[in-house]
């Protein structure tokens, strides 16, 4: 975590379907110099979605949802009558749509209307539904519809009765609880920089809920042991039901495809991400992410284990790799997945920082001056952003990726900074 600049993470672990580890690290409010705990209430973003498969998933064994029944045929109207669906009025693609496309991501919808990649802010259906996969919360919330019109029950009425009372979940909701404040963490960016916390107040499966550690791993061990879910159906939601050839998650629209997921199996099954382990077989996971938050589960059912990591720093995707691989030994998609392993950075005194601080003119003007013991830059069009070093002339940003090289002319004349910022490598020149 000091490494790689994670604010706060709690950590629990299943052994043998049981919890057996939960602890919080770090800080629930760096900035006010609030520490975490286990019953600290953290956002759970994408991974609200397991959860709610894990409850459909209920429902199919029940026989109350059939995953290949066209979603439209469970409404009283058609689907473009719906205010939110006008979108898809010329296209009857629309009714093909099942329960099994939206938990395995394979409805044709963008991840949601406004990453539409024609920038139109439309819901569209880009392909035939069932034919690839292109992760996508809009399906969620379409089948989210669905069950709430099939069981006259909101999403949160059901969740407190399948998912969070049966398994003791109390400090877990899909709307923000008025008990929450008395524990709760912001989120923080690359830099630790706090985030506002967002008070959602209306369910949504694709990223509403709030948790803790504790509670999640409550959730992991029930779902290990098949809890409330019949056996049929369980088998089904960890079975690969579309194979994953594109090279990264996200933009989840991307036609970059590739066959190197076929050495792990890499597919999806019905809210759960899939791959099989050289050595401990089958393994399913769940992602969530979202400005300040990054989280991370994964079960491995072969040894009866599972590990979830919810963390509120914009740098913890840097770490899960390491850390998965250090408790499970497994070794997790993570270039799919987008998660760049963290980069370590020395601690220099500020009398080093500080012989690089003043402004530079390149394309633009930034200003670098030494805060808290860190050197940070800003700029006209740019927010202000901590510059790590690596050693005393090499430095990077988390924020963007990019990295600065100081040099200083032998025999005097004006220092300057090489950046490079993605394939972009450019000079500015301090001038005072």
């Amino acid at each position: 975590m000091d490494s790689g600049g994670v604010t706060g993470l709690g950590v629990g672990i299943v052994r043998d379907n049981k919890i057996v580890y939960v602890k919080s690290y770090g800080y629930r409010n760096k900035p006010a110099g609030l520490v975490g705990d286990t019953a600290t209430c953290m956002y759970a973003a994408s991974l609200s979605k397991a959860v709610f498969a894990y409850l459909v998933m209920q429902l199919v064994g029940e026989g109350v949802i059939d995953l290949d029944k066209p979603l439209y045929t469970y409404l009283p109207k058609p689907l473009p009558e719906y205010p939110n669906y006008k979108d898809l009025g010329g296209d009857d693609r629309w009714r093909l749509i099942t329960a099994r496309h939206c938990l395995s991501h394979t409805t044709g919808f963008p991840n949601f209307r406004w990453f539409n990649p024609r920038g139109n802010n439309k819901l569209e259906i880009f392909f035939t539904p069932g034919s690839r996969f292109a992760y996508s919360g809009e399906g969620l919330v379409l089948l989210q519809l669905v069950v709430e019109t099939v069981t006259g029950r909101s999403l949160e009425e059901l969740a407190q009765q399948r998912i969070f009372g049966p398994f003791g979940m109390r400090r877990t909701s899909y709307v923000w609880q008025a008990f929450f404040e008395d524990d709760y963490a912001v989120g923080h960016t690359a830099d630790g920089d706090s985030l506002a916390k967002k008070r959602r107040n209306k369910p949504n499966v694709a990223g509403s809920m709030e948790t803790t550690v504790a509670d999640y791993a409550r959730f992991l061990a029930a779902v290990m042991r098949h809890e409330g879910v019949r056996a049929k159906a369980w088998e089904e939601m960890v079975s690969p039901q579309i194979a994953i050839y594109e090279k990264h998650q996200f933009p989840s629209l991307n036609t970059d495809s590739t066959l190197d997921n076929r050495g792990i199996g890499l597919a999806y099954g019905l809210g759960w991400g899939l791959f099989r382990d050289a050595t401990v077989g089958k393994v399913f996971f769940k992602e969530g992410h979202d400005d300040g938050w990054q989280n991370y589960s994964i079960c491995i059912p072969g040894r009866k284990e599972a590990y979830v990591f919810l963390s509120n720093s914009d740098n913890a995707e840097g770490i899960y790799t390491a850390l998965v691989r250090r408790l499970a030994g497994v070794e997790i998609p993570w270039e799919w997945e987008g998660y760049k392993p963290y980069r370590s950075w020395v601690v220099l005194p500020e009398a080093a920082l500080r012989q690089w601080a003043g402004e530079y003119n390149g394309p633009g003007t930034v200003t670098l001056f030494v805060e808290d013991g860190r050197l940070r830059v800003r700029g006209e069009h740019i927010p202000a952003m901590t510059l790590y070093p690596s050693d005393e002339t090499h430095f990077f940003t988390r924020r963007t990726g990019g990295s600065v090289e100081f040099l200083k002319p032998v025999g005097g004349g004006p220092v300057k900074a090489v950046v490079q910022d993605g394939g972009d490598r450019y000079e500015m020149v301090k001038v005072r």
